[in-house]
């Protein structure tokens, strides 16, 4: 039963399924209100990590068969993310009528008073659109914080949280699955595309999870929804306000600027980073942060000055006159197409990664400039097979420094080199942060 106020998740008994960062966070939170915690995961942990865990209290387990640990004394159960909702724990868990939340559920319930939520999500360019608002928000003087799914779980951002305080929350839509309770003041939709279908099944199944940002909204809330996805979205409670660079909408480009309810807010010329995809990103973050009393001016600097997120077609260095640029974030096959859009140069591209199944048809379009192609990871071989079914030529291997090297043979003077994979990192990394810095470390070392 979920309880309210002060003495939620106090004194309880608490089974926290999977560590890594959010698990680790969300474990300390609830050890320091007086819980008792068992945590678990399948793989071995940081030994830090799990020795601090160890002498605040907690119970520490690394087994394949959480679920022989379950028992009806729990009071709740706080899920991974990554974790499928097939999995035996939660299943057992659904059994026994345990309820089942996550990191970020359990943080906003023990959030101060008065704090004002931005909660986005959407299929790509939630990072950007995450960065950019907290960065034009910041530009206001207001106090506000950033994270989520973005790096930082939204536990470890509770201590520095005081009332009246602005939070900027990057969600996925694994993580809205668990919400019970959470509720942002403005919630973004950046876009909808088919994506994480091994996860969610159907594309109905993962747009409902989606929706699930606005389940809690009032009318007096904000929802920010792309003007091509007006019809998927349907009916929702909030305020809605739209926004596209293709569409007359509430903000919308015209005569090579950004508008919204039809004032000229920014040039394009006076925005650093480009391309429609940003654009839009930029629209979402600008209706976001005029909520919280950003001006023209304030815009204007920002975006004169913001230069994109890391790993997220990141550039890298120039050596020999080969230009290197990291994508890591590109972990479906449609972020890989704004990727490739974005250059007119010959490409030579690294894909490969986790095997979800999916298909890399999507990209024959978008391989005008791509000269090479370098596959690695899970999903290397039906990489070179879609590579030879659209007549370009493959190089096959097994890691990222392999395929790196494999790339500048390939390459020659004036080339982009590419990592943009199509792939989540999980076959190899522990997540895609980790496969790009790998990227930008090799990078460095070659030659």
């Amino acid at each position: 039963m979920i309880m309210e106020g002060e003495f939620m998740y106090k004194d309880n008994k608490i089974f926290i399924l999977g560590m890594a960062r959010s698990g680790y966070e969300v474990a300390k939170v609830l050890l320091n209100r007086g819980n008792k915690v068992v945590i678990t995961d399948a793989k071995e942990q940081n030994a830090e990590h799990v020795d601090e865990l160890k002498k605040l209290g907690a119970s520490v387990i690394i087994t394949t068969s959480p679920e022989e640990l379950l028992d009806k004394t729990f009071d709740y159960v706080v899920k991974n993310p990554g974790i499928t909702y097939e999995h035996k724990c939660i299943l057992k868990a659904d059994e026994l009528k345990i309820t089942v939340v996550n990191e970020m559920e359990v943080t906003y319930n023990l959030l101060p008073e008065n704090v004002s939520i931005v909660g986005i999500t959407g299929s790509n360019g939630k990072t950007t659109t995450t960065t950019l608002t907290y960065e034009l928000i910041r530009a206001t003087g207001k106090r506000v914080h950033i994270g989520g799914n973005i790096g930082v779980p939204f536990a470890a951002m509770l201590k520095e949280i005081n009332e009246g305080d602005i939070i900027v929350v990057e969600i996925s839509a694994q993580q809205l699955h668990d919400f019970k309770n959470f509720r942002p003041n403005i919630g973004v939709i950046t876009n909808l595309t088919e994506t994480h279908l091994d996860f969610f099944k159907t594309y109905e199944n993962y747009v409902n999870h989606k929706l699930m940002v606005f389940k809690n909204s009032k009318e007096e809330d904000i929802a920010i929804i792309n003007m091509k996805d007006i019809d998927t979205v349907g009916n929702i409670k909030p305020k809605k306000i739209y926004f596209s660079s293709s569409l007359k909408s509430d903000v919308y480009i015209e005569n090579e600027a950004i508008y919204y309810n039809e004032e000229e807010i920014i040039k394009l010329n006076d925005i650093r980073v480009k391309g429609s995809h940003n654009y839009e990103n930029i629209m979402c973050a600008i209706i976001a942060a005029k909520e919280y009393g950003v001006t023209n001016d304030m815009i204007k600097e920002v975006l004169n000055n913001f230069s994109g997120v890391e790993h997220r077609l990141e550039y890298v260095k120039k050596l020999n006159n080969r230009e290197f640029f990291n994508d890591s974030k590109a972990t479906n096959v449609i972020s890989t197409q704004v990727a490739l859009s974005a250059f007119n140069k010959p490409v030579i591209l690294l894909l490969g990664g986790l095997d979800r199944g999916h298909s890399f048809d999507e990209l024959g379009p978008y391989l005008t400039h791509v000269k090479g192609i370098v596959s690695f990871g899970e999903t290397k071989n039906r990489i070179a097979e879609f590579a030879k079914s659209v007549n370009i030529d493959c190089v096959v291997v097994e890691k990222l420094n392999e395929a790196v090297k494999a790339a500048y043979n390939l390459s020659d003077e004036g080339d982009i080199i590419l990592l943009s994979p199509a792939c989540a990192s999980w076959d190899q990394y522990p997540d895609f942060e980790s496969r790009g810095k790998d990227f930008k470390d090799i990078v460095e070392k070659l030659i």
